[in-house]
């Protein structure tokens, strides 16, 4: 049995061993909500990734909802391009290095993405549903963006105009994998807005860190500004859907009384945080 219960399993716990009645002035719980306290009973998906919280038919279908990538020759594609090419000056620089760290999505170094941004240290140990919470929603986000990944295969940016990218060690898997749109930039935009829930007081900052986390996949050049912009549609339309899944809400209540907690303890972040103040500077 997991070590969370919430006040409807304990109700039936009550119950269940003989004892009807509450605590003086506690209130029966009229909408009672599953809290999940540990992954230990969850699957391993594509990839090695957490199982999320939706099923496969319950996520945005991003075919139907995003327009193809811009072609070449229209104004949009040339955007992309000048972009991508504004981003050259960047490599060897603080903002480069920050690009690097984010392309990393395994898990213990994922969870530390937004933590210098919440002021908190985010583990497997000390924040148990806020880790699992960032993990399965990785899963729904980025798989999510697949229908038209596979469905467009795009060229990604190193491969048109020849220059470095961030992760060079895993240059051969991207060329097999399409860039419209960015999986990467679905789930650390999904995160930010899950996490601007669970610490309000920090919104505007989570939300800032989102979109530096969508740059640094065009930063990395890995990913077209389009492939940034459409992928932050697709993870809006699955944090939306999120809502609607009552063990998604349960993890979200459990994590954000987990932040609180670790704040009180004044416990500092696990993200290389200097280097993201000298990175966000530039």
């Amino acid at each position: 049995m997991s070590r969370f219960v919430s006040s409807c399993a304990a109700v039936g716990l009550l119950a269940g061993i003989g004892i009807s009645s509450l605590p003086a002035g506690a209130k029966t719980p009229t909408h009672c909500e599953p809290d999940v306290g540990s992954p230990a009973n969850l699957k391993t998906i594509k990839h090695g990734l957490l199982e999320g919280y939706l099923p496969p038919d319950s996520v945005p279908d991003s075919l139907k909802l995003l327009p193809p990538p811009p072609r070449q020759g229209s104004l949009a594609y040339d955007l992309d391009v000048a972009n991508a090419e504004s981003t050259f000056p960047m490599q060897g620089s603080p903002r480069w290095e920050v690009a690097a760290i984010d392309a990393n999505l395994h898990f213990p170094e994922a969870a530390a993405i937004y933590s210098c941004t919440l002021g908190i240290p985010i583990t497997k140990d000390g924040t148990p549903r806020l880790y699992t919470l960032l993990q399965r929603t990785l899963s729904d986000a980025g798989l999510a963006t697949y229908k038209a990944k596979n469905n467009y295969q795009r060229p990604r940016p190193f491969m048109v105009n020849g220059k470095s990218i961030c992760t060079p060690d895993e240059e051969e898997m991207l060329r097999g994998d399409g860039s419209y749109p960015s999986g990467h930039t679905a789930a650390g935009w999904a995160w930010a807005l899950i996490l601007s829930e669970i610490a309000p007081e920090r919104r505007d900052a989570i939300l800032a860190r989102g979109v530096e986390y969508g740059k640094s996949r065009y930063m990395c050049n890995v990913h077209w500004l389009s492939d940034v912009q459409a992928s932050q549609v697709i993870a809006s339309g699955t944090v939306a859907q999120l809502h609607n899944d009552p063990v998604f809400r349960a993890d979200l209540r459990a994590a954000r009384a987990e932040v609180q907690a670790m704040r009180r303890q004044g416990l500092s972040p696990n993200g290389d945080c200097d280097l993201e103040r000298r990175a966000f500077q530039l």
